[in-house]
């Protein structure tokens, strides 16, 4: 009896084990296999859920702000979101909620819409990305960038080829471009992003960069726009894109009225290139006789000086609004010869007491002479450039290796490259006219004088040329007063010397 009990538990323990073993290889047998989708952002995985519509859903459900803010339809995942579809057995699936809830602690929303690259010609600036909801909205502030820079009519009939022809005088757009490469992407931007969705707000930014876009200033009496403009570190040109209204710089200003003085800072480089035909003044010389029967004192004036009219076309690029440096003449035509000058002065000393001078007169040729061969071209003025001053004059369309002349009488006291005026000026002389003005030639090709050498007006100190820091051949000529240039001298606006 003891022995079948024994027997009948054995068999039982058997029995139990075999169906445990059975159950275990059930349980291991394939379930039925589903498709999940695997949440990765930044290549963390935020879990796995069933249904990808019903995150997308579920976002633009929750960030309906987003879509009344920017006026969209849809709102999407992050940058950096990637969800992949998956094959499991697992019962394992993550609620959609949850998941959406770790995507909105991480990072932002993002939304459909344009991304514009500037990348600029320096290697070394860094390209500038510009986001926008619609790339009309560029493309309009790209209008009305070009046009704050050249009148609407003129760029509507280039871009027409519907420009008049030059009949005497005039000139003609022959291609607009910017200096950067553009592109335009289609691409999903963060919200957190600085998105512009209007043309205005986006032509300021292309206008002002960083700088404010608006900064008033009230007229006051005496006030013109050249002084408004020169104080605030603006030239005229400037003032004009910033204050629109304003159709020239002789426009009329009234006390009390409010202007924009905010520097203009383009974040593009707006290039157009002109051909021109104009017709200048052309300078008249003085021819000088001496009568030894009149005192020193005396000066007639025996024939007036009549100046003449010289007809010059001329190739100039212009980038946003500034002529660039090294324009040149393609050809000239003198419509009227100058007539020159006759004066007659005295070489007799007048009587002891009567303002008695030693010696005997000597014509010093008191008037400055222009340093450059004619005809040339102005395309640089004295005046600020975005906010910092340009100390002189760029001159040009004389040509590479033309001859640069001294202003007046005087000692050279810096002759070669850099030196007192720095290396950005290339070759360079320095004179100094003993009546305490200082004159700089700069960007030569070569230099013909040495420091302590006295030079005579008119005599040739060097050549054009394009050293130091010029982007193209031009001279720069400057004036101080006071003291030698960033010694104690005070520039002062060259153009003055002939006025």
């Amino acid at each position: 009896m003891k022995v079948r009990n024994i027997l009948l538990c054995t068999l039982i323990t058997m029995l139990i084990t075999s169906l445990v073993f059975v159950m275990g290889v059930l349980d291991r047998r394939p379930k039925e296999a589903k498709e999940v989708y695997q949440v990765y952002l930044d290549g963390k995985k935020l879990g796995a859920i069933a249904s990808q519509d019903e995150l997308y859903a579920l976002i633009n459900k929750e960030q309906s702000d987003i879509k009344d803010t920017y006026n969209v339809d849809s709102v999407y995942p992050p940058i950096g979101f990637n969800i992949t579809k998956d094959i499991t057995y697992s019962n394992d699936v993550d609620n959609v909620e949850k998941v959406y809830q770790e995507i909105k602690e991480e990072k932002p929303f993002t939304i459909e819409g344009y991304v514009i690259t500037i990348k600029y010609k320096d290697e070394n600036k860094k390209p500038l990305e510009i986001k926008v909801l619609d790339k009309d909205v560029f493309m309009k502030a790209i209008n009305n960038l070009i046009t704050s820079f050249i009148p609407e009519d003129k760029y509507e009939a280039y871009l027409n080829d519907e420009q008049a022809e030059i009949v005497d005088t005039g000139s003609l757009i022959e291609t607009v471009y910017f200096e950067e490469t553009i592109t335009v992407k289609e691409a999903f931007i963060g919200t957190d992003e600085k998105i512009y969705t209007d043309e205005q707000e986006l032509t300021k930014y292309l206008m002002f960069g960083d700088n404010k876009s608006e900064e008033k200033y009230t007229v006051a009496q005496g006030d013109t726009i050249s002084t408004i403009a020169f104080n605030h570190k603006l030239n005229e040109e400037e003032f004009l894109i910033a204050n629109p209204e304003f159709s020239s710089v002789d426009s009329l200003l009234s006390i009390g009225q409010e202007v924009n003085i905010a520097l203009i800072n383009p974040v593009l480089s707006l290039s157009y290139e002109m051909h021109i035909v104009e017709d200048t003044e052309t300078d008249f010389d003085t021819e000088v006789t001496y009568d030894d029967n009149e005192y020193t004192t005396y000066n007639e004036v025996t024939q007036p000086g009549v100046k003449g009219v010289r007809r010059i076309t001329r190739k100039q690029k212009y980038t946003n609004g500034v002529e660039n440096q090294g324009g040149y003449i393609a050809s000239y035509e003198d419509l009227k010869a100058p007539v020159s000058e006759k004066v007659t002065k005295g070489t007799k000393q007048p009587p002891y007491g009567g303002g008695y001078v030693s010696g005997t007169y000597i014509d010093t040729g008191a008037s400055w002479a222009w340093p450059t061969n004619s005809p040339y071209i102005i395309t640089s003025p004295y005046a600020y450039r975005w906010g910092t001053l340009h100390d002189g004059t760029d001159i040009s369309g004389t040509g590479f290796g033309s001859p640069i002349y001294a202003a007046l009488d005087g000692t050279v006291i810096n002759a070669g490259y850099g030196g007192m005026v720095g290396s950005s000026a290339g070759y360079n002389v320095v004179i100094d006219h003993g009546n305490g003005y200082y004159t700089v030639y700069a960007h030569l090709s070569s230099v013909g004088v040495s420091v302590g050498q006295k030079v005579n007006r008119r005599q040739k100190i060097g050549a054009m040329g394009q050293s130091g820091t010029a982007t193209g051949t031009h001279l720069h000529f400057a004036v101080f007063v006071g003291g030698p240039p960033y010694q104690g001298g005070q520039s002062m606006n060259p153009m003055s010397l002939w006025q």
